[in-house]
């Protein structure tokens, strides 16, 4: 595009900008912000809602807007997604709508640089052009007195100054003719402050892919973690812990040996000794392969827990329904998250028993875990460890337990992570 069209699309943008610039500011003042002042009363929350879905309109002409005029390609954001029906739903789905909150966010910043942009054009064009012009108008100008009563021609600057010769005139004219050559690096450095907010508000492409980008980026490395915590509890298994039971074994069949022959006592000792050691070590080596990495998980999550569960030391009751196996790094999180909540309830609520419900719904896993002791249990120590490892993978976890109980205890996970 030649500069002098490019130029002229500019100047148009920023005229056409200010009374937009204007009506928004004004529509989020009287309509966002009345909604959200009213939230409390019946109208309220409605109204919000339907000003949210203005803004959205109020956003798809500036985008077209910038498209037109300054050459700014963007892609419409989709419309407000169903948050059930009825009114309700579709106050929720208006009330949830980041596109709009993102249209009321540019409408809101809009404003003063649509009126920086015609301070600009003013000073610039109009400005420019009057002073390029000086030279044909300024003998027009009536008269007037100056600090002595002396009637001079021109226009008055400060200082009493009058610019009432041709040569001043002239300079005048150059003056306005370097106006109009900067107006136009001025306007386009303005309007590239509306092209930023164009582009990262009202471009649905700019931030849902970031927001997908972060996502495949967390999703990688909560599944290679897991997937690195399942080799290494395969090469402790297949390494180490088989390498121990072989010791263990073979220190036992020569502790049987120097039993039934006359050894000395003090090498017996020493074989006796290093065969409890190597049966200690293989007892830890298998509680922290547990830790890691349960293998019980390969058969699937409610056979893991089905063994969590008999293992526990209070009675429990189980149910399980998952028609779909969620990703191995969610079922590695939900396993330990009842075994540490199955452990607070026999080391602090007193219970004799506890219940553990398990269910897919909507693509999530929802974990819930009651018991009917003492209760009072709070966010802190290891159900707070527990909180932060089910958000990396945005999930979250719900604590119920007034004092005398019961407590129940809901983590809701992704079935994907």
């Amino acid at each position: 595009m030649p500069a002098h069209a490019r130029a002229l699309r500019q100047l148009l943008y920023a005229l056409v900008g200010v009374p937009l610039g204007l009506a928004g500011l004004a529509y989020t003042a009287y309509v966002v912000a009345g909604g959200a002042l009213l939230s409390l009363t019946v109208v309220g929350l409605p109204l919000l809602s339907a000003g949210l879905r203005g803004a959205r309109l109020f956003g798809q002409l500036h985008r077209a807007l910038a498209r037109r005029l300054l050459g700014v390609t963007t892609t419409a954001p989709p419309p407000p997604a169903r948050a059930g029906s009825g009114l309700t739903g579709w106050v929720r789905a208006g009330l949830t709508d980041r596109a709009a909150w993102r249209a009321v966010a540019y409408l809101v910043l809009k404003a003063p640089i649509s009126v920086l942009s015609l301070a600009v054009v003013v000073a610039g064009y109009g400005y420019g052009l009057a002073a390029l012009t000086y030279p044909v108008w300024w003998r027009l100008i009536p008269r007037q007195a100056d600090a002595v009563g002396v009637l001079r021609a021109g226009l008055p600057l400060p200082g009493d100054v009058y610019l009432d010769s041709w040569p001043r005139a002239l300079l005048t004219a150059a003056i306005g003719a370097l106006l109009l050559l900067l107006a136009p690096f001025a306007l386009r450095a303005v309007l590239t402050l509306d092209r930023m907010l164009v582009t990262d508000l009202l471009d649905a492409r700019r931030l849902d892919e970031r927001v997908r980008e972060l996502e495949a980026s967390r999703n990688f490395a909560v599944q290679e973690s897991a997937a690195a915590l399942r080799r290494i509890e395969r090469d402790l298994h297949d390494g180490a812990q088989a390498r121990l039971v072989a010791l263990a074994m073979n220190l036992g069949a020569a502790k049987e040996h120097l039993e039934q022959s006359d050894a000395d006592p003090q090498a017996r000792e020493l074989v006796v000794s290093a065969h409890r050691d190597a049966k200690a070590a293989l007892v830890e080596l298998r509680d922290l392969v547990r830790g890691i990495h349960p293998p019980i998980l390969d058969s699937g999550l409610d056979a893991a827990l089905a063994t969590l569960a008999a293992r526990s030391p209070v009675a429990v009751d189980l149910t399980v329904a998952i028609a779909r196996r969620p990703s191995p790094a969610v079922e590695t999180i939900a396993y330990f998250c009842i075994a540490e909540l199955l452990t607070n309830v026999a080391k602090h609520s007193g219970a004799p028993r506890a219940a553990i419900g398990v269910e897919q719904d909507d693509g999530r896993l929802r974990l819930r875990v009651t018991d009917h002791g003492r209760g009072g249990a709070e966010a802190r120590g290891g159900l707070a460890g527990l909180a932060d490892r089910v958000r990396t993978v945005d999930g979250r976890l719900v604590i119920s337990s007034p004092v005398g109980g019961p407590t129940v205890v809901t983590v809701e996970l992704p079935c994907e992570s």
